[in-house]
C-alpha cells in the first residue's frame, strides 16, 4: 500500500519561494511516477508537475513552467517541488500523488499542504 505525506507549505509573499516535499512509501512500481497537483477554492484540481522514477522524464503545466522544478531523491523516497517566483494565483492546497505511469491513474494521494501567496 502506497502512503504519501506532503510538507513545506506556508504563507509567503508574492515573488518568494517554497519547497514542498512528498515522502513516499510502498511498492516501487506503484510510485513509478509521482505528481504534484493543486486545487484552489472553486477551481478544478490541476496537475502542475510530475516526474518518473529515474527523474529523466518530467511534466509541467504551462502555468508553472520556468518557475517550478520537480525532483526526486530515491534514496530518501522523497519528491520535491521547488516553487520560485510565487504568484497569488499559485494559492491552493497542494497534493502529491503516485501512479504506475505518466498517464495515471493516480491512485494514491497525500493529505495535502496549504500554500498561500499574498500580494
Amino acid at each position: 500500500q502506497v502512503q504519501l505525506g506532503e510538507s513545506g507549505g506556508g504563507l509567503v509573499q508574492a515573488g518568494a519561494s517554497l519547497r514542498l516535499s512528498c515522502a513516499a512509501s510502498g511498492r516501487a512500481a506503484d510510485i513509478y511516477v509521482v505528481g504534484w497537483f493543486r486545487q484552489a477554492p472553486g477551481k478544478e484540481r490541476e496537475r502542475v508537475a510530475a516526474i518518473n522514477w529515474d527523474g529523466i522524464s518530467t511534466y509541467y503545466a504551462d502555468s508553472v513552467k520556468g518557475r517550478f522544478t520537480i525532483s526526486r531523491d530515491n534514496t530518501k523516497n522523497t519528491v520535491y517541488l521547488q516553487m520560485n517566483s510565487l504568484k497569488p494565483e499559485d494559492t491552493a492546497v497542494y497534493y502529491c500523488a503516485a501512479a504506475a505511469g505518466f498517464a495515471g491513474p493516480y491512485n494514491s494521494w497525500g493529505q495535502g499542504t496549504q500554500v498561500t501567496v499574498s500580494s
